[in-house]
């Protein structure tokens, strides 16, 4: 049957069985898929559920409600450490288990600030009386008491066998913690208390921030080098409050993030090699602490008044992904678990809270622990 000439079983126009011809060889076709129904790989890509609230809440009584303290930290070893007054607790995320690790003699000191080493057998203890303690957890047991700061030390972090020590003097004291003359090297950049001290990943930058509203950042202690004293590599002033937030980018080794307090309330990521300020975010609230989460390339900050809450940011744009509320007073430490999927916070309102923000799926999970494995080290250099 014809119609015009065409034959009518060619000029069918809707054809419902079988599959549609494939398109001669060479043929482009202009128009762009609006709509399919094919599902493309990002299509598949589940969005990851934060839960607004906390997994665990830990009680925290008489933990000091002092913004330049810090008084939490969490060892490569799954165990967190919190500073309740003049006493350390212990408890092993693993098990469950809380221990009561030491307590200073007299009721006036308190503890300042803890630092596991990097392998987290043992503690670094800072306190109210101007003295580091050295602590091996296993067997409960002081190692040594170092004393060479004038005034209470607030901040702690490690370098290998080295400890670093900031003050209220303003002071910053490197300890080589192998030798019995431990004090090795003095930092005078800061004019007030140093609140925030860390090393980077790679151990070539000390990055230390102070009631004076200073970012400097230190070069690693030169061995033997004779001199007692050390220009800083960079000192930023733009923050216009106190800096205690700091965190080194642990996939950018060249990136630190700073945040200030009260009177300033903004994120600052600086670029080490070049001096610049590479982002400035007003966070509209007092900024405690950060942290990197490298889970999913996120940045973790703890804030004070007003909001008395943690945000976890989108890195490097700082947008925002999750507000985590809870917290009935200023939050003022945080800290990451060692497998990165969880963030302890400790607040004024003498409670932790344990947020599991940043869980990796099993398959992203498989692969990085398989990398792990092939690149971990068997260089364990332990403390005399």
């Amino acid at each position: 049957m014809t119609l015009n000439g065409y034959n009518i079983e060619d000029a069918k126009i809707l054809h419902l069985g079988g599959k549609p011809l494939n398109a001669p060889e060479g043929y482009q076709n202009n128009l762009k898929v609006l709509y399919s129904q094919v599902t493309t790989p990002a299509s598949t890509k589940k969005t990851r559920y934060i839960s607004s609230t906390p997994d665990r809440i830990l009680d925290a009584p008489q933990l000091r409600n002092d913004f330049y303290l810090n008084l939490l930290d969490w060892s490569s070893r799954n165990v967190l450490a919190v500073a309740l007054h003049n006493s350390v607790y212990l408890w092993d995320a693993t098990q469950g288990d809380i221990l009561l690790l030491m307590k200073l003699e007299s009721e006036e000191d308190y503890i300042c600030s803890l630092s596991w080493t990097k392998e987290g057998s043992y503690l670094a203890i800072g306190t109210s009386d101007c003295k580091v303690q050295l602590w091996d957890v296993e067997n409960q047991k002081r190692l040594r008491s170092m004393a060479s700061h004038t005034a209470r030390v607030g901040s702690l972090s490690w370098n290998d066998h080295v400890l670093s020590s900031g003050s209220r003097s303003g002071h910053i004291h490197h300890h080589d913690v192998r030798v019995a003359d431990h004090h090795i090297f003095t930092l005078s950049g800061h004019s007030q208390e140093v609140c925030g001290l860390k090393w980077s990943p790679d151990g070539r930058y000390l990055a230390s921030g102070g009631n004076d509203n200073l970012v400097c950042v230190w070069p690693r202690v030169q061995e033997g080098s004779g001199s007692n004293d050390s220009q800083s590599v960079r000192c930023w002033s733009e923050h216009q409050g106190a800096v205690k937030a700091l965190a080194w980018c642990p996939w950018q080794p060249n990136i630190l993030a700073s945040g200030g307090g009260t009177s300033d309330r903004h994120i600052r990521i600086w670029n080490v090699n070049s001096g610049s300020c590479i982002t400035s975010l007003d966070t509209q609230s007092q900024i405690s602490s950060l942290v990197f989460a490298p889970n999913y390339k996120e940045l973790v900050s703890a804030h004070g008044y007003a909001h008395n809450n943690v945000t976890i940011w989108k890195y490097p744009s700082l947008t925002r992904v999750a507000e985590l509320n809870g917290h009935e007073d200023r939050v003022l430490s945080l800290t990451l678990s060692p497998d990165g999927s969880t963030v302890a916070t400790v607040a004024g309102d003498e409670t932790i809270r344990l947020w599991k923000s940043f869980e990796v799926d099993p398959v992203q999970k498989k692969a990085k622990e398989r990398v792990a494995k092939s690149s971990s080290s068997a260089i364990h250099q332990s403390i005399r």
